[in-house]
Parts: C-alpha cells; sequence; structure tokens
C-alpha cells in the first residue's frame, strides 16, 4: 500500500515538474509573431529554459485569452494594440505613458507582466502599390480621399473592427471609399495587392516584402495610430518560479531595430526560410556583439 502510494506521488510529481519547467510561449498567426516567438524560446534555452513552442495560434484575442486562462505563460504582444484592442482605452501618442498605462492595467486586471520593450515600433502601414503612389501623388494616409471612389481595400479581419484599425482611420480620415473593405487573411494582403485584388492594405511598417514588392507605406499625417512597441507579456508565476526567464527576457530589451526586424521578416516571407532558423541566427549575432 505504502508503494502505491509513493509511486501515485511520483506519478504526480512527474507531471506536476514536467509541466511546470516548459515555458508554454505562444505566438499569433503572422511571420514576425512567429519570429519573436522564437527568439524568446531560443533566448530561454541559452540560459538553460526548457520551452514548449505554441505558435501560429491565431490572432490577438486567441493569444490573450490562451494567456488569462493559463493555457500560455508568455507571447509576444504590442503596446498599441494592448492599450487599444485588449483594454479598450483610447489611443494616446507618448510611447513611454502607453506602456506605463499598458503594464499598470495588465496587472490590475489580469495580474499579467509586460518585459521591456525589445526595441522596435511595429506601427500598423497603410500600403498601395508603388505605381499608383506615384501615379496619384499619393504620399499621406489623408491623399486616399482622392482616390476613395476607385480603390478597393482590404484588411486582416481584426483591422477591420478595432478601434485603433479601420472604424477609427475612416472616422479621423473621413474616408469612405465606394466599395466594401474586404476581409483578408493576413498572409494573403500582398498577394492580394499584388495581384492587383484590393489596391490598399493595412501591413506592419515592419513587413519585409514591402520594399521587395515595390509597395508604398502612406504617412499618417494625422497621428491617428498609437505606438506598437513589441515586447513579451507574460504570467508572474513562471518568473518567480525561475528567475533566468527574466534574465533572458532582460537581454532582448533594446536589441532589435525596426531595420533588423524588417530584415527577418524578408527573410522569413522573400526567401522562405525557417523562421526557427531566423531567430537563431538572430540570437547568435546578438550574443557575438556582446563584450
Amino acid at each position: 500500500m505504502r508503494l502505491l502510494v509513493l509511486l501515485a506521488s511520483i506519478c504526480a510529481c512527474s507531471l506536476s515538474c514536467g509541466r511546470s519547467s516548459a515555458v508554454r510561449i505562444g505566438s499569433k498567426n503572422f511571420t514576425e509573431s512567429i519570429i519573436l516567438g522564437e527568439i524568446v524560446a531560443g533566448a530561454l534555452e541559452q540560459r538553460g529554459v526548457p520551452t514548449d513552442r505554441r505558435l501560429n495560434l491565431g490572432g490577438t484575442f486567441v493569444c490573450h485569452k490562451a494567456l488569462v486562462a493559463g493555457e500560455l505563460d508568455l507571447y509576444c504582444e504590442y503596446t498599441g494594440t494592448a492599450l487599444t484592442a485588449i483594454l479598450k482605452l483610447p489611443p494616446a501618442q507618448d510611447p513611454h505613458a502607453v506602456l506605463q498605462s499598458v503594464r499598470d492595467e495588465y496587472v490590475r486586471r489580469y495580474d499579467l507582466r509586460w518585459s521591456d520593450p525589445f526595441g522596435f515600433d511595429d506601427t500598423f502601414a497603410i500600403v498601395v502599390r508603388g505605381a499608383d503612389a506615384r501615379g496619384f501623388g499619393l504620399n499621406n494616409i489623408s491623399d486616399l480621399s482622392k482616390v476613395q471612389d476607385r480603390f478597393r481595400p482590404g484588411f486582416g479581419y481584426e483591422f477591420l473592427d478595432r478601434p485603433d484599425g479601420w472604424p477609427g482611420l475612416q472616422e479621423i480620415y473621413h474616408l469612405n471609399f465606394a466599395t466594401p473593405a474586404r476581409s483578408l487573411d493576413l498572409g494573403l494582403l500582398y498577394q492580394a495587392i499584388q495581384a492587383n485584388k484590393v489596391d490598399v492594405v493595412a501591413g506592419n511598417s515592419t513587413d519585409g516584402l514591402i520594399a521587395a514588392l515595390d509597395l508604398v507605406v502612406l504617412h499618417d499625417d494625422l497621428r491617428f495610430f498609437p505606438p506598437y512597441e513589441a515586447a513579451a507579456v507574460y504570467r508572474p508565476t513562471v518568473t518567480e518560479a525561475d528567475p533566468r526567464i527574466e534574465a533572458a527576457l532582460g537581454d532582448l530589451h533594446g536589441t532589435i531595430t525596426d531595420d533588423a526586424m524588417r530584415t527577418m521578416n524578408y527573410e522569413v516571407d522573400g526567401r522562405h526560410r525557417d523562421p526557427r532558423d531566423v531567430a537563431l541566427e538572430f540570437l547568435r549575432k546578438l550574443r557575438v556583439s556582446r563584450p
């Protein structure tokens, strides 16, 4: 009897230890988020922390709900997305104020923590074909009013509903396209605009295919979009259980520039490399560059 109890205790311990030792890292379902998930996982593994990758899960709300429900331990998010889409707070422009508001509200509402930002700001990018930008004189988002009777917009499903997406953009810039905005999978945005199925899309400023496909990002001349600094959002229980996790996240603070992220995105989307290989290459270079 005592042996059975001992075996049951060992099994229970093995299950709980196995569950708690591997940090469950999630990501959204687009290239940059997957790369960031791989970078964080690689940084943790460099410090000896085992990880359980659960990447390419879905959109913002899928990942957020999984984190709140305890199904994930960590994923990478953007401050502007957290502020407006998750917390439902009004857009703001100051990066430090946005980060502080997000940190305070995440602790208060969800008991979740934010790491220091990774270093780049991936704001939404309103993108048109280069030929159209040159032909119609499109430099700013407000210039779209000149072509709204002929341009066909296409956006990701989240952008169509988010307050920092199409509803707010349409209101601030007084845009009223003749064709209703088409809902597109994020992975198909640039294929759709390149194939002339749509004429304007909402991508991200660090997307690697923008320059490669001769696309142009229109300037947000009315400063509608808030800052979107990337950082890790995590459950505090994991860092309390293993201080190496917080140290690994600290290693990534301020290390990824806009250009570096854009290059990594292009390596995956343009050159079709594996996101894990691209992430590990970044981490190797980062390690070599440190004194």
